[in-house]
């Protein structure tokens, strides 16, 4: 089994409430390295989830080997997702991460069906494939050969360096199919970073994961999401990270604004009024009820930030017309975008990794969480 050999420092008694009821539950443990964090290890019955019907993601199949996320990004969209086996959308998304031990095995038996028409699939639609915990049970080289062995395109969104790993592997795997990488770096200021997305690789090594990528002949892109208002929305602040970016060797930048779905929002609020008091208030005031932003801040911002995006030379790639993503040598086509540049709600996003806000957030909707959001 997966999981034989590895060096376990407690095996959890009794599961939390809501993870007893999961038929595949093996065992809930907590290993050396990761402190706070207890893995709950399921085999899982299936790897590929389809997207519903009546949804404008564009893309109909993603995967996600983790549930939770250890990098704890106050911000996250995801968060809400936990609830559906009792955990909370806080701590416990932070600290009680599900990992499907037996993913790779399950998707290469789905993949070798008959029935399979290669569709294109997305990784890191909902939490992060390449969290700290992938270094513990390394289940995306299974998942990567799987894919690119059964002809099948896929994308990556990712904040993880432990990419750097799979860098061969996914350079083989892109000579067999259309692969789209991701980097997602919102924060480029340090001190910010640290204690907005406490488990996170610094930005640094994340920019640094971005130029070996290059350096192995893939083509990475630039998630700058979310822009947070009044915190990372300065033109100082998105010139220099835009000037970064450009150094590392993106090949484009996509952003968007923050937006606060319930459960969210409140974990975000706590965070601003612990640590960034002195802008609370003009968070309430932008909010309010709502969980996007106004749409004069998103003209606003999609003033400013656009043409830093093009002196940068970092406007959005075309689409692969495989997967969707960004390609140098896709042809030429329209992308779903508003005039702010975001990705509205209401109308198909661009395929591949530039969908995944709009999937996560239907995630919500479907898991009963999409309430209005509470005041700040």
């Amino acid at each position: 089994m997966r999981w034989s050999g590895q060096d376990i420092a407690v095996e959890a008694a009794d599961a939390l409430p809501g993870l007893a009821k999961m038929s595949n539950l093996v065992r809930s443990v907590q290993t050396p390295g990761f402190d706070g964090v207890t893995f709950h290890e399921v085999l899982a019955k299936s790897a590929l989830n389809k997207v519903g019907a009546g949804s404008a993601v564009p893309f109909t199949w993603t995967i996600n080997p983790y549930r939770g996320c250890s990098h704890a990004c106050v911000y996250c969209f995801a968060r809400t997702s936990h609830k559906y086996l009792e955990l909370d959308a806080g701590q416990d998304f932070d600290s009680q991460v599900i990992v499907k031990v037996n993913v790779a095995e399950v998707l290469r038996r789905e993949l070798g069906r008959k029935s399979w028409q290669g569709e294109p699939v997305a990784l890191g639609t909902n939490t992060d494939p390449y969290q700290r915990a992938e270094g513990k049970y390394q289940l995306m080289p299974g998942i990567i050969s799987a894919l690119a062995d059964s002809g099948t395109p896929f994308s990556i969104l990712t904040k993880g360096t432990l990419l750097r790993r799979d860098l061969p592997l996914i350079a083989q795997a892109n000579a067999q199919v259309p692969v789209d990488i991701a980097m997602s770096i919102a924060i480029f200021d340090d001190d910010l970073q640290r204690t907005v997305e406490p488990g996170t690789p610094s930005t640094a090594a994340r920019l640094a994961t971005v130029t070996a990528a290059r350096d192995a002949g893939i083509n990475v892109s630039v998630f700058m999401m979310p822009v947070l208002p009044f915190l990372t929305d300065s033109e100082e602040h998105l010139d220099e990270a835009l000037s970064r970016i450009k150094a590392a060797g993106a090949s484009s930048v996509t952003y968007s604004g923050l937006h606060l779905r319930p459960g969210v929002k409140e974990w975000y609020a706590q965070w601003l009024a612990r640590e960034r008091p002195e802008v609370l208030p003009r968070y309430r005031e932008l909010y309010g009820d709502d969980a996007y932003a106004p749409k004069e801040y998103r003209r606003w911002l999609a003033a400013r930030i656009k043409p830093l995006i093009a002196k940068h030379g970092l406007d959005r790639a075309v689409t692969d017309a495989n997967t969707g993503g960004a390609s140098v040598a896709a042809p030429k086509r329209a992308e779903y975008r508003d005039a702010n540049g975001e990705l509205p709600p209401s109308r198909p996003a661009a395929r591949g990794v530039a969908a995944a806000r709009n999937l996560a957030e239907r995630d919500l909707v479907a898991s009963g969480a999409a309430e209005a959001p509470t005041l700040f």
